[in-house]
C-alpha cells in the first residue's frame, strides 16, 4: 500500500472484495454503484444521511473577494455549491 493515510481507489476495491467475499470485479462494480448513487441523489435532493456512518450535503458557498497569490490583485470568486461530510457518532468514536 502507498503511504499511511493515504488509500487509492484501487486498493480500497480489494478491502471491499475481502471484507465482503466478492471478487475485485463485482467489489469495484459495488463501489462504482454506490459512488453513482451518492452522486444522484446529491444532484438530485442535495443530502444523504447513513445513519451511523455520516451525512453528505450540498451546500451554497457564497461569491467573495479573494486575492492572486502571485501577484496580491483582488479577485472576484464566484457563488458555488460545495459538498460537505459531517461525521456520525458512529464513525467519530470509531476514529478516536
Amino acid at each position: 500500500m502507498e503511504e499511511e493515510g493515504n488509500m487509492t481507489k484501487a486498493e480500497l476495491v480489494v478491502k471491499i472484495s475481502e471484507k465482503a467475499n466478492l471478487t475485485k470485479a463485482n467489489a469495484e462494480r459495488a463501489l462504482n454503484a454506490f459512488i453513482d448513487a451518492v452522486e444522484g441523489i446529491l444532484v438530485k435532493e442535495g443530502k444523504l444521511t447513513l445513519t451511523g456512518f455520516g451525512t453528505f450535503q450540498v451546500e451554497k458557498r457564497k461569491a467573495r473577494v479573494g486575492r492572486n497569490p502571485r501577484t496580491g490583485k483582488e479577485i472576484k470568486i464566484p457563488a458555488t455549491q460545495v459538498v460537505k461530510f459531517r461525521p456520525g457518532k458512529l464513525l467519530k468514536d470509531a476514529v478516536k
